[in-house]
C-alpha cells in the first residue's frame, strides 16, 4: 500500500526513532505532524510541528483538533512514540519519576488514541502504532517502573486491535530491544553503542508495516540486537 498523501501524527519526534520515522514517512510521500515538547531540525513542506506535552490532555486535544481543522481534515496514521525511562532500585525511585513515566508512556498514548479513533472510524481506515519495548515482554531488574509502563502498552494494544479490527483500523505494537538513542541518558551505567539497534532500522520496519496490504495485519513486532554486547571473543 502506498503512503502518498497519508496524514501521519507522530509523538516524540525530537530524536531517535521518532525523528527517523518523520524522515522516512516524508520520503514515502506522507504529510507528517510531529507532536512533542521539542522539535527536530527537519525542514520539509509536508512536515509540521505542533508543540504538545502529551501528558496534558487539553494540549493533545487542541493539537489534534488543529490538524483536523487544517487542509488535511483527516488522520490516517498515529504513532505513539513518546516515552522515557528511569533506572534504579524500586525503593530509591522518586515518586516524581514514577509519575512522569506513567503520564508520558501510558497517559500520553491514551490521550492521543482516544482522540484519533473516532476520526479513523468515520473514515473507515487507520493504523495505530504503539511503541512498547522488550521491557514490555519480560521483567528486568532496576527498571521495574519502566517495565510496568511498557507492559501496560502491551495490554492496551492487544485489547485495542481486537476492538478496532472490524472498523478496518490496524493496531501494531512494537517491542524494540536496546536502541542507540538518548534513551539511556538517565542510566549512567549504560552508554549507547553501535551494537544496539539503529533508529533508522527500527523506523524502516515500522514503515513497512504501514505499507502492508489492507488485509495484512502485523499485530506485534519484536526486534532485538543480535549481539547487544558485541561479539564474544573466541579463545
Amino acid at each position: 500500500m502506498k503512503l502518498v498523501n497519508r496524514i501521519a501524527i507522530i509523538t516524540g519526534v525530537s530524536k531517535g526513532i521518532g525523528e527517523s520515522l518523520c524522515k522516512q514517512l516524508l520520503t514515502e510521500g506522507c504529510v507528517v505532524i510531529g507532536l512533542g515538547r521539542n522539535n527536530n531540525a527537519i525542514q520539509h513542506e509536508n512536515y509540521q510541528f505542533i508543540p504538545t506535552d502529551v501528558r496534558n490532555v487539553s494540549e493533545v486535544n487542541a493539537a489534534i483538533e488543529q490538524v483536523l481543522a487544517s487542509r488535511h481534515g483527516k488522520i490516517d496514521i498515529l504513532i505513539n512514540n513518546a516515552g522515557l525511562g528511569y533506572f534504579g532500585n524500586v525503593e530509591d525511585l522518586p515518586l516524581e519519576q514514577w509519575d512522569e513515566m506513567f503520564q508520558t508512556n501510558i497517559n500520553g498514548m491514551f490521550y492521543c488514541t482516544r482522540k484519533v479513533v473516532p476520526v479513523m472510524k468515520a473514515n473507515g481506515v487507520g493504523h495505530i502504532i504503539n511503541i512498547s519495548s522488550t521491557a514490555g515482554l519480560e521483567g528486568m531488574p532496576m527498571v521495574s517502573a519502566y517495565c510496568a509502563t511498557k507492559w501496560a502498552v502491551k495490554g492496551f494494544s492487544e485489547s485495542l486491535w481486537k476492538e478496532l479490527r472490524d472498523f478496518k483500523i490496524k493496531v501494531t505494537c512494537v517491542y524494540p530491544g536496546s536502541v542507540k538513542t538518548d534513551f539511556f541518558r538517565n542510566s549512567p551505567s549504560i552508554q549507547p553503542h553501535d551494537y544496539m539497534l539503529m533508529p533508522d532500522d527500527v523506523a524502516a520496519m515500522i514503515v513497512y508495516s504501514l505499507k502492508t496490504p489492507d488485509n495484512f495485519h502485523q499485530v506485534n513486532l519484536e526486534v532485538r540486537p543480535l549481539q547487544p554486547k558485541g561479539p564474544k571473543s573466541v579463545q
